[in-house]
Order: C-alpha cells, then structure tokens, then sequence
C-alpha cells in the first residue's frame, strides 16, 4: 500500500516538472492580451484537493518555489503562498467539501485571484509605481484568467490519477 503511495507522489512530481518545463519554455505557450499563464498554480490546487493537508503543502511549496525560480523575483514569495494554500486547500476538501469540477473551479478562482493581486500589491503597489494600475489591468488581469482557463486540464488530469492508484490501494 505505501508503495502506490510513493508511485503517486512521483507521478506527481513528474507532472510538476514536466508542466514547469511547458510553463518556461518561451513560445511553447501562446500569449494571450500580453500575459502567459502560470501553469503550476493549478496543478498545486488540482493535487491539494485529492491529497492530505501535509502532501499538499509539500507539493504546492515544490510548485511555488518553481515559480520563483522561473520568475526571478523573490525567492520563496509563491512557495509560502501556494504552500498555505494547498494547505488550506487540501484540509477543507478533506473535511468540508465535495471534491467534483465546480468547487475545483471555484477553489481555482479564488486562489489563484489571491496569488495573483498579492503579486500585484506586493510588487507594484508597495513599490509606489506610478502605472500600477496599468499592470494590473493589462498583466496580472489577463494572467488570472488564463492561469484559471487551464484548471479544468489540471483537474481532470489529477482526479485521473488518483483515482487510478487509490483503486489498487483498496
């Protein structure tokens, strides 16, 4: 039984690092309005809603230290966020709601609204940039809903998977 469990963390992290590779590679994802999705944001909610609160984190910190490796901005600003995240998300969908594509989907929408004006606020707003709204507008807003549009791949994707090896765990 604990070796699908690893079998599951590793099919996992593969698909973190393959969708890290897609998500870096310039031109392989089309810009959308002036903005490129970030895809790892949904693969970490996607995974946090099927695992417990401890894998989750673990995973959403993995993906939010990836972001701020391919980002160049802060080391460790998305790996905090996204690792509260998941953990927040992996403990309510454990204990108060039912896991199917529309709370996913509304799990996507707020978190990543979150990351992204955090991101606005905490690299624009605070700095005082005379175009901060500007950014938001032409930046962080086409990035929030590009980044979501992608959840229901990610979803889908991870449900899969985990139900395909919790299957023969029972």
């Amino acid at each position: 039984m604990e070796k699908l469990k690893v079998l599951r963390y590793f099919a996992y992290t593969i698909e973190i690092l393959v969708f890290y590779m897609v998500q870096e590679t310039p031109g392989l994802v089309p810009d959308l309005f002036g903005a490129r999705p970030v895809l790892l944001i949904p693969i970490a909610l996607s995974i946090a809603m099927f695992e417990k609160e401890t894998a989750a984190m673990a995973f959403g910190l993995l993906c939010g230290l990836l972001i701020d490796f391919g980002a160049g901005g802060v080391l460790g600003f998305h790996g905090l966020l996204l690792s509260v995240i998941c953990y927040s998300v992996g403990l309510i969908a454990a204990n108060l709601i039912q896991t199917n594509f529309l709370t996913a989907m509304i799990t996507a929408v707020i978190s990543t609204g979150c990351v992204v004006l955090l991101q606005w606020v905490f690299f624009y707003l605070l700095f005082s940039y005379s175009h901060a709204a500007y950014a938001l507008t032409a930046h962080y807003i086409p990035r929030f809903f590009y980044t979501t549009a992608f959840m229901p791949v990610a979803y889908y994707f991870n449900r899969a998977l985990a139900l395909q090896i919790r299957a023969k765990e029972e």
